[in-house]
């Protein structure tokens, strides 16, 4: 909860507003969402990309917002302000795009230091293995993403990657009263294109890779990659940490000279981070590494490359954040496996089950690749395509699925409005023999089914929902968790 602000310090940096309209007006909570706003409350009305908030202004003071900031338009330019049923409403230029440093006028952040994290895959497993490391040396550490926002331990769930700007600014707000010294942010390309983090000051910022997602929205890879790189060009953001592995950031490495690049090659890097050696095993990874903080070697309880690189860009984040090295390596065995990612469930004489999010072509390509360096029999992939998104990754992900496991089920994944069937034809579509792949839409049916016919050496890549507790139908949300199918077929518990 912030303290407050009168109306006319929180504009001054946009506007000269006269004392007259609002002198007494206190602006303590900004709040987007008509629905929300209760008394006291300042209802901030921005035409957004499916409804324009200034339809609810009337709404908005009916339930007693104190004041309303409105995006200018033709009939109302900016600079412009009226009273209304005695609620002042200013008018504002681009005020979708100054909402961020708006907002962080009101909600301070004191001492907290924000590392975000961008890419494709990667995000939720780095920011919590960032949260993680950090309280194993003793300091409060929250985190904002997919999986939930707050400490991790007792974290909340959250709509959105990214929530929107004055939700990110009070909840950082939030965290920094109770305690937080640091948070940790998964940054969405849709994050950064609509300006949400645009005033946040990043410590450090770290890209993980970039493969195909989200090009219902953005159109094009090009397009894609630019949101990304927008965290490092035009963004506060102290320290660069590249993944250099991947083309586009080794790309990038290039172009940002202050840059700590960081590869799981034994590359000599200028400046960065790289391993020397690393070693698979069932009970984890085992990493030596060289470059800018010198030498180190460390082993972890989780599985799969790209979970190595994952870790690689953590530690380099703590080690470009001024922690000791020593410290951190001598932790490293303490950190454990992030909910719903590369997650393993195994009971005595049964296959195994590994629950993950992989939901992009990228993603489930590197998470069988890194299954089937610890798989002893037959390499079972489940995993669906979501509706009323990218049709495009569909034929390549069934590709992918043929290509790298040794048994394929096709099944649902939030169709949405489509029809399951039609999705799964789309991905028959990529396979070069579609007659040797299952099909069955029940993901728990699905499972069961596998265990069935799986030998114990075998393990069953379950791929796409991750942490996710639900499925989207075309006209309800039903409860269903990959995670409680594969603990109710084994017969464990967490």
């Amino acid at each position: 909860m912030s303290h407050g602000l009168s109306l006319i310090t929180l504009l001054s940096p946009w506007l000269d507003i006269s004392t007259q309209c609002c002198s007494d007006v206190t602006i303590s909570e900004l709040e987007l969402d008509s629905r929300k706003v209760i008394q006291g409350t300042t209802f901030v009305a921005i035409k957004g990309h499916a409804v324009d908030g200034r339809q609810f202004i009337d709404v908005a003071i009916a339930q007693g917002a104190n004041a309303i900031l409105a995006q200018a338009c033709d009939d109302h330019p900016h600079g412009e302000y009226l009273v209304q049923d005695g609620v002042v409403i200013v008018y504002l230029d681009h005020l979708g795009q100054i909402l961020s440093e708006l907002a962080g006028r009101l909600y301070s952040l004191g001492s907290l230091k924000l590392i975000g994290v961008t890419g494709t895959n990667g995000k939720t497993t780095i920011t919590q293995i960032i949260a993680q490391w950090l309280e194993l040396l003793g300091q409060r550490a929250a985190v904002m993403g997919t999986t939930g926002n707050g400490f991790l331990d007792t974290l909340q769930p959250a709509a959105n990657t990214t929530g929107n700007a004055v939700e990110i600014q009070r909840q950082l707000s939030e965290f920094a009263q109770q305690g937080a010294s640091y948070t940790a942010l998964e940054v969405s390309s849709h994050g950064l294109v609509q300006g949400r983090i645009k005033a946040l000051p990043f410590s450090v910022g770290v890209f993980s890779n970039l493969s195909r997602d989200h090009l219902d929205y953005h159109g094009s890879m090009e397009e894609y990659a630019r949101a990304k790189l927008s965290l490092f060009t035009e963004h506060h953001c102290e320290h660069a940490v590249i993944n250099v592995d991947d083309e586009i950031g080794l790309a990038w490495s290039e172009s940002l000279p202050t840059s700590l690049a960081v590869s799981l090659q034994p590359n000599v890097l200028k400046h960065g981070v790289w391993a020397t050696e690393v070693h698979y095993s069932e009970a984890g990874i085992s990493l030596a590494f060289d470059g800018h903080f010198g030498q180190g070697h460390f082993t972890i309880p989780l599985i799969g490359e790209f979970n190595a690189s994952n870790v690689l860009l953590a530690l380099t984040t703590l080690l470009a954040l001024g922690f000791d090295k020593q410290q951190l390596l001598n932790s490293a065995p303490n950190l454990v496996p992030v909910l719903g990612r590369m997650e393993l469930f195994q009971a005595d004489g049964k296959a195994k089950v590994v629950v993950d999010y992989a939901h992009t072509p990228d993603a489930l390509e590197k998470a069988l690749m890194a299954l089937r360096v610890h798989c002893h029999g037959k390499l079972w992939a489940i995993f669906g395509c979501g509706g009323d998104r990218d049709k495009g990754k569909r034929p390549m992900m069934a590709s992918i699925g043929e290509r790298l496991a040794d048994k394929v089920i096709l099944t649902d994944d939030n169709p949405r409005s489509e029809n399951p069937a039609m999705i799964v034809n789309d991905m028959l579509e990529g396979m070069q023999k579609p007659g040797n792949a299952q099909i069955e839409h029940s993901r728990f049916n699905a499972l069961q089914y596998a265990l069935a016919q799986a030998e114990e050496n075998d393990i069953i890549l379950l791929a796409g929902k991750g942490h996710e507790d639900y499925q989207v139908m075309a006209n309800e949300t039903i409860h269903y968790s990959d995670r409680e199918s594969a603990m109710q077929l084994l017969g464990v518990t967490l």
